[in-house]
């Protein structure tokens, strides 16, 4: 019995999480955690007992979605790929979140501290993978010796552009979709 209670509380808190991703992503993190309920199929005092206040909710958002977009890179990173390959997944993931990711590099300085925190950990995580694959590039003399930051803060700051004024390359759709080959093939170029 304890296994099967244990089960469902999981579930019930996944289901929170995919439904505050949902509505953050559509109404931002001010969004009532009443609409998070609504959109999950459950009490609204459901998620004060799975997440005591909303800042442990949007950290552990943050948090899921860290891990998925990190386990992906991750094994890419372990693998040898090329750059161009990180690039590509590190896009597809952000396709696959683009809304949600919009909406946190909108308003993440709104957001309380240990989320923030959560957030720039993440862009950490990202980071690393994305120097493990250019400093294997470099040494093999496949791309520039550039100070890593300056990589790292080129290609993030390019996306962040890209997505912040995404109505000025696309009237309708992902723009990340639309520019991912030519983002790529451009960055490549500057850093070969």
């Amino acid at each position: 019995m304890n296994g099967k209670r244990q089960l469902q509380k999981e579930q019930t808190r996944e289901k929170i999480i995919v439904a505050a991703r949902k509505v953050y992503s559509e109404r931002g993190f001010s969004a009532p955690t009443s609409d998070i309920a609504n959109e999950a199929g459950i009490s609204h005092g459901s998620i004060f007992v799975h997440f005591p206040t909303v800042e442990d909710l949007l950290v552990s958002l943050l948090n899921s979605f860290s891990d998925d977009m990190g386990k992906e890179l991750h094994i890419l990173a372990e693998s040898g790929g090329s750059i161009e390959r990180l690039l590509s997944m590190h896009i597809d993931i952000l396709i696959d979140h683009e809304n949600f990711y919009k909406r946190l590099v909108t308003e993440a300085a709104l957001l309380p501290e240990e989320a923030r925190n959560t957030f720039i950990a993440m862009q950490s995580m990202v980071s690393i993978h994305f120097l493990q694959v250019l400093e294997q590039e470099m040494s093999s003399e496949k791309a520039r010796k550039i100070p890593h930051h300056m990589i790292f803060n080129t290609w993030i700051g390019l996306i962040h552009y890209y997505l912040l004024n995404s109505e000025l390359f696309v009237s309708q759709g992902s723009v990340l979709t639309e520019f991912k080959n030519d983002l790529i093939k451009y960055f490549t170029i500057l850093i070969k």
